[in-house]
């Protein structure tokens, strides 16, 4: 397969969010964003590390703005999509992108994807990322388990804000230690980033339409 990883910076996308949140508190974004900051490089890791290829697919949650550029999506077509209120359902099929704003919605797509992968004896593989809430929830663990006991070609990136919305994701589930946290094998990557410039919905400023 060849490497369609684009050489986007750090910079680059911190850039661009920066741009998204200037554009959600000019109200030119009639509908909810979810900004990323302080990961930057270690999404870029992840996609070196696994080497994210054109013929993969890669899908998201309601926060994928970066997930959508590391693939190779076009900055001014991701604009477009985001401006025409889509931030948080990102889909580019001919880019093998797809994104879901409901929770766990990506996770049995995934899924799906990487059975008829193995089925038809495909090469390619499916990453998919989620937050630390999502990974706490019943569908997380039966995806995992399911493409780990039949050995489907698909990888789980648990992202690790600390938060779902505004509630702490430790605190809902009464625990010191996620599930997946520290770990890092054949089917799951956890990482923990603290999002450090953005609050978890929008830009930080209270947009009147």
């Amino acid at each position: 397969m060849t490497n369609m990883l684009t050489n986007l910076t750090k910079k680059d996308l911190i850039d661009f969010e920066t741009e998204m949140a200037a554009c959600f508190d000019g109200a030119l974004i009639r509908a909810p964003v979810h900004l990323y900051s302080g990961n930057e490089e270690q999404i870029i890791d992840i996609f070196r590390k696994h080497n994210i290829s054109k013929e993969d697919w890669v899908l998201g949650s309601w926060r994928s703005h970066y997930q959508c550029l590391l693939k190779g999506v076009p900055k001014e077509e991701l604009k477009e999509a985001i401006l025409n209120g889509r931030s948080i359902s990102l889909c580019f099929k001919e880019h093998k992108v797809l994104c879901s704003g409901i929770v766990t919605g990506a996770l049995s797509i995934a899924l799906g994807i990487a059975l008829n992968i193995k089925r038809d004896g495909g090469d390619n593989k499916v990453y998919c990322f989620m937050g630390d809430m999502t990974s706490e929830t019943g569908g997380a663990h039966e995806c995992i388990k399911y493409a780990k006991n039949h050995k489907l070609p698909i990888h789980f990136i648990v992202e690790d804000n600390g938060k779902s919305v505004c509630t702490d994701t430790r605190a809902t589930w009464a625990t010191d230690k996620l599930t997946y946290e520290d770990v890092n094998d054949e089917y799951v990557t956890y990482y923990k980033y603290k999002l450090d410039k953005y609050p978890h919905a929008g830009a930080g400023k209270r947009v009147q339409f």
